[in-house]
C-alpha cells in the first residue's frame, strides 16, 4: 500500500474511535449551539442544552437535519463561519425547489481530500497512477472532489470533466489512464463506446471510483467486464462533504465511513427510532470536525446497514453497505415498495440478448398503478427473428413477478432508443406525480 494510509487512525480500536468521536461531537455540538440559528432553535424546543451532550451516547437525544432546511435556509444561513472563513461554495440543484447550497473552510477542503485520498490509497493507487476524472467539474462536488485526493497521493490528474464520450476514450488510450472517476452508468456508457470502437485491448485501466448514484453487484460485473478492470463503490453527497464520505478497499465488501469525521447512524425511516447494528434502514450522518457547513444528525434517504466488524484489510472503521435505493425514490405501486435496484438485478442477471440501459415508467389508469419497463435489446436480438423478442420478454416479466411480487409489463425497444447519461441516469418517470 501507498505510505499515505494512516495507520493509526484507519486501525485504532473501537473504544478509540468512539473516544474521538465523542470529544468532537461535544465540541461540535457547542460550536453549532453558539453560531447556527436554526440548530439552536431544535435543541431549545428539545429542552437540550450543549452541555447534555457528554459523547457519543447522546447522539440519539439530538434533534435530525434535513435536505428541506438548506432550501429554508439558502444560500448561507446554515453556515457556522462567517462567509470571510469560507473558501469555496458548492451546490447541489436537486429535483425540485432551490440548489443545496454548501460550503467549506480551508480546513474543510483539507480534510475532505484527505478522505478521498485514503480511499484512493485503500484501492492500490499512488503516485505512478494516471487518474481521470471524469465527474463533472463546478458546483457538482463530484469533479474536484475526486481531483483533490489524487492530487494528495501525488498521482497525475487528467481533468477531462464529463461529457463528450470520444474524447475520453481517445484520452484514456492517449493519455494512458489508470484509474477513472465518474458515474456507475456512464461508465457502461463508455464500456459500450470502447467496445464499438475496438479500444478494450488499447486501455489500461486497473481501477474504476463510481459513484453518485446507486447501482448493484451485477452491475459492479458488468462494468468490470466492459472495463477490464476492478469497479470501487464511492458514497458521497453534497451536505456531508461531497465523495470520499465512506469508499470499499481492495476488499470490495462493504464502504469504509471515515468515522474520525463522520459518525453513521441507521434508523427506522418511519419512527426515527435508532437501529441495532446490521438492520436495514435510513442512513444518518453527523459531521464532527466539519467548520464552515455543519450538520448533526442528517437524514439522507439512502438504505442500507451497518457492519461493525474488523475488514480483511485490517481497518477498524465502520463499513456500509451499497445503498439499496432511496426512502424517497422508493416507489409505492399497488401497496407494494418497490426500489428501482431491485428491477436493475433482474436485468442484468437476464443479461444475453438485452443491454443494462432501461427506464421504469409509472403510471394510474382507471385509478390503479401500471409498471412499465422499457429495455434496450443488444442489436444481435434486434436482428433476431420476433420469437427471440417475445422470449426474453416473458422470462423478464416472470423473473420481476417473482422479485417483486407484482405484474410489470416489460418492452424490449430498439438499441440506442433511451437515452445515455453522462452523469446521473434518469432510470425513473413517474407519472402519478404530475397529475
Amino acid at each position: 500500500m501507498s505510505n499515505y494510509l494512516h495507520k493509526d487512525i484507519e486501525t485504532m480500536p473501537r473504544e478509540e474511535i468512539e473516544k474521538l468521536q465523542s470529544e468532537r461531537l461535544v465540541k461540535q455540538v457547542k460550536r453549532m449551539y453558539d453560531n447556527v440559528e436554526l440548530f439552536r432553535k431544535r435543541m431549545d424546543e428539545a429542552g437540550l442544552t450543549p452541555d447534555d451532550v457528554k459523547g457519543i451516547e447522546d447522539l440519539h437525544k439530538l434533534p435530525f437535519s434535513y435536505k428541506q432546511d438548506l432550501r429554508d435556509y439558502y444560500p448561507y444561513g446554515l453556515f457556522a463561519v462567517p462567509m470571510n472563513e469560507i473558501v469555496r461554495v458548492h451546490a447541489s440543484s436537486g429535483t425540485t425547489g432551490k440548489k443545496i447550497v454548501v460550503g467549506y473552510t480551508e480546513n474543510d477542503l483539507t480534510m475532505w481530500s484527505d478522505c478521498v485520498a485514503r480511499m484512493m490509497t485503500a484501492i492500490g493507487l499512488g503516485k505512478d497512477d494516471f487518474v481521470q476524472v471524469s465527474y463533472g467539474y463546478g458546483l457538482f462536488t463530484g469533479g474536484l472532489g475526486a481531483h483533490s485526493g489524487a492530487e494528495a497521493i501525488g498521482a497525475t490528474v487528467i481533468p477531462t470533466s464529463s461529457g463528450n464520450t470520444q474524447m475520453q476514450v481517445q484520452t484514456m488510450v492517449d493519455f494512458g489512464s489508470t484509474a477513472l472517476c465518474c458515474t456507475p452508468s456512464y461508465a457502461m456508457y463508455l464500456g459500450e463506446y470502447i467496445a464499438e470502437t475496438g479500444n478494450k485491448d488499447n486501455i489500461k485501466l486497473k481501477a474504476g471510483i463510481f459513484g453518485a448514484e446507486p447501482w448493484t453487484e451485477d452491475m459492479r460485473a458488468a462494468i468490470e467486464e466492459k472495463l477490464n478492470c476492478k469497479a470501487y463503490d464511492i458514497y458521497g453527497l453534497s451536505e456531508i462533504m461531497g465523495p470520499g464520505v465512506s469508499c470499499e478497499c481492495e476488499y470490495q465488501c462493504g464502504m469504509h465511513v471515515w468515522e474520525d469525521h463522520f459518525i453513521p447512524e441507521i434508523i427506522d425511516p418511519d419512527t426515527g427510532e435508532v437501529l441495532p447494528a446490521g438492520e436495514s434502514g435510513e442512513l444518518v450522518f453527523t459531521t464532527i470536525t466539519k467548520e464552515g457547513f455543519p450538520l448533526i444528525r442528517y437524514r439522507t434517504k439512502d438504505i442500507c446497514s451497518l457492519n461493525y466488524e474488523k475488514c480483511k484489510c485490517g481497518r477498524t472503521h465502520v463499513r456500509m453497505k451499497k445503498p439499496t435505493g432511496r426512502s424517497d425514490d422508493m416507489l409505492i405501486i399497488r401497496g407494494v415498495n418497490v426500489f428501482p435496484s431491485q428491477i436493475e438485478e433482474v436485468l442484468l442477471k437476464v443479461g444475453e440478448g438485452i443491454t443494462p440501459n432501461y427506464q421504469i415508467v409509472v403510471d394510474r389508469v382507471n385509478n390503479t398503478d401500471t409498471l412499465d419497463v422499457y429495455v434496450e435489446m443488444t442489436e444481435a436480438l434486434f436482428s433476431d427473428e420476433i420469437r427471440g423478442v417475445e422470449k426474453i420478454e416473458k422470462k423478464i416479466t416472470e423473473e420481476l413477478r417473482s422479485m417483486l411480487g407484482i405484474g410489470a409489463k416489460v418492452h424490449l425497444v430498439n438499441p440506442k432508443s433511451i437515452a445515455r447519461s453522462e452523469g446521473k441516469a434518469k432510470r425513473v418517470i413517474d407519472n402519478r406525480k404530475l397529475s
